[in-house]
C-alpha cells in the first residue's frame, strides 16, 4: 500500500522545503511527489529524518541490566519511540559475562523478529578504568578473556559497539574487535593522550559522553577529552541535558570539533517516559530521580532522564545551534558513525520511511518506523 504525506515542510537531512509531499511503499521512501493510488494524510508540522540513539540503558520502567530480554528491549524501543527515536542500540553496562551473553541473546531474537527500532546492542563495558567507572560495578570491571570476546565476535548482532578503557585493552585486542565488525568507543577512561591515539590508529571510531568518565583536557597532558576534540575521523556522544556537560564545555567543544563528528546520545534510564517514575534500583545502589537530573545516593550522576527530542531542544536553547544541525546530530550524525547512512538519517529515495513529525514547538506529533506509525500523539 502506498501512503502519501504531506507537511507543511519537511527537512531532508540538509535542507528544509515546503509542501513537498512523501510517498513510501513497503517501508521505503518512493518518491518526493504525489502518485496515482496512494492514501494522501495532510498533516501540520514538519517531517524530519527519525533519531539514532547508540546508549539507550532504559526506559519506560525497563532496564536492560535488569532484564536482559526481548520484552525488555520492546519496552525501551516503545517508550523512546513517544520522543522521535526510531532507531536505537539497547545499551548494557558493565555486568558479568552470563548477563552479556543474555542480553546478546535477546539483541539476535529482537532482530530476527523485527522489534521496531532495534538496531543492535552497545556494550558500555566491563572493560574500564575504576577511578572513572562512575555508577557501574567496581566488581564487574575486569580485563578482557576468550568469554567476552566470543560475545562481542558474534555474527548475529546487528550494529555493535563496545565502549572499552584502552589503557586496559590493548592495541591488538581492539584490531581484533574491529575485525569481527565491532565499533569501538573509548571511555570511562584514565588514559593519556598517547594510548587514545594508539586506540584510534588501532581502529577506534568513537568516544562515549564526551567529557564524562575521561580523563581531562589539560595544557600539558590532553588526556582523552583533548584527543576526542582533535581527532578529525572519530565520532564523540554528548548527553545534552544541561547537568552531565556545562553549555559552555559543549560550545567549545562543538566549534573545536570537525563538523560531522559530534552525535546526540541519551544515555537513558528507566525513567524515561514514566513521569511518575522517581526511583529505580542500579545494582543495589537506589538512583533518585530529582526533574530532569538521576543521582545514585552515593552521589553519581547515574544515566538521564533525556529522550532524543528534548536533546535536539536543549540543542538548539542551550547551545544556540540551528535546529538543521541539531536534529543532523539527532539522526545523520549517528547514522554515519553506524555506517547506516546510505538508509537512514536522512529522506531520501531508497531510504527507509523512519521519520517524525514535529509541531511548531519541535514536540514529536508523529513517530514512524519503516512507514508505520509506531506513535501518534493523543
Amino acid at each position: 500500500m502506498k501512503i502519501t504525506l504531506i507537511a507543511e515542510r519537511i527537512f531532508d537531512g540538509e535542507y528544509f522545503h515546503q509542501d513537498v509531499p512523501v510517498t513510501v511503499e513497503d517501508g521505503h521512501i518512493l518518491a518526493f511527489d504525489t502518485v496515482v493510488g496512494a492514501k494522501e494524510i495532510r498533516q501540520a508540522g514538519t517531517l524530519v529524518p527519525g533519531f539514532i540513539d547508540v546508549q539507550v540503558n532504559g526506559g519506560g520502567g525497563a532496564l536492560f541490566n535488569a532484564d536482559p530480554s526481548v520484552n525488555c528491549i520492546e519496552t525501551i524501543g516503545r517508550a523512546h519511540a513517544r520522543f522521535g527515536t526510531t532507531g536505537f542500540l539497547p545499551t548494557l553496562i558493565t555486568d558479568d559475562v552470563s548477563v552479556m551473553a543474555n542480553a546478546a541473546d535477546a539483541v539476535a531474537e529482537a532482530l530476527v523478529k523485527g522489534s521496531a527500532g532495534v538496531l543492535g546492542v552497545h556494550f558500555e563495558g566491563p572493560h574500564l578504568s575504576v577511578p572513572k567507572k562512575g555508577v557501574h560495578p567496581q566488581g564487574f570491571i575486569r580485563e578482557i578473556t576468550e568469554a567476552e570476546l566470543a560475545v562481542f565476535c558474534r555474527q548475529d548482532l546487528g550494529i555493535k559497539v563496545v565502549t572499552l578503557a584502552p589503557e586496559n585493552v590493548s592495541p591488538e585486542v581492539i584490531r581484533t574487535l574491529v575485525a569481527s565488525g565491532v565499533k569501538v568507543c573509548l571511555g570511562h577512561s584514565n588514559a593519556d593522550y598517547d594510548t587514545v591515539v594508539a586506540a584510534l590508529a588501532a581502529g577506534a571510531t568513537g568516544f562515549t559522553h564526551l567529557y564524562n568518565a575521561m580523563s581531562p583536557l589539560g595544557s600539558r597532558e590532553p588526556g582523552m577529552v583533548g584527543a576526542a576534540i582533535e581527532s578529525e575521523t572519530a565520532w564523540c556522544g554528548l548527553i545534552v541535558d544541561g547537568h552531565h556537560v556545562h553549555p559552555a564545555a559543549a560550545k567549545v567543544a562543538l566549534r573545536a570539533k570537525v563538523r560531522g563528528k559530534m552525535m546526540l546520545v541519551t544515555d537513558a534510564m528507566p525513567p524515561v517516559g514514566m513521569d511518575d517514575e522517581t526511583s529505580f534500583e542500579l545494582f543495589g545502589t537506589r538512583v533518585l530521580r530529582v526533574g530532569d537530573r538521576l543521582n545514585a545516593v552515593t552521589g553519581e550522576l547515574a544515566g538521564c532522564v533525556l529522550d532524543m527530542a528534548t536533546a535536539v531542544n536543549n540543542t538548539v536553547n542551550l547551545l544556540g545551534l540551528p535546529l538543521a544541525e541539531a536534529l543532523r546530530m539527532a539522526a545523520l550524525y549517528p547514522a554515519q558513525f553506524l555506517g547506516i547512512d546510505h538508509k537512514a538519517g536522512r529522506l531520501a529515495l531508497g531510504h527507509r520511511a523512519d521519520f517524525v513529525l514535529l509541531d511548531a514547538h519541535n514536540k514529536v506529533q508523529a513517530n514512524y518506523i519503516a512507514g508505520n506509525a509506531v506513535y501518534v500523539r493523543p
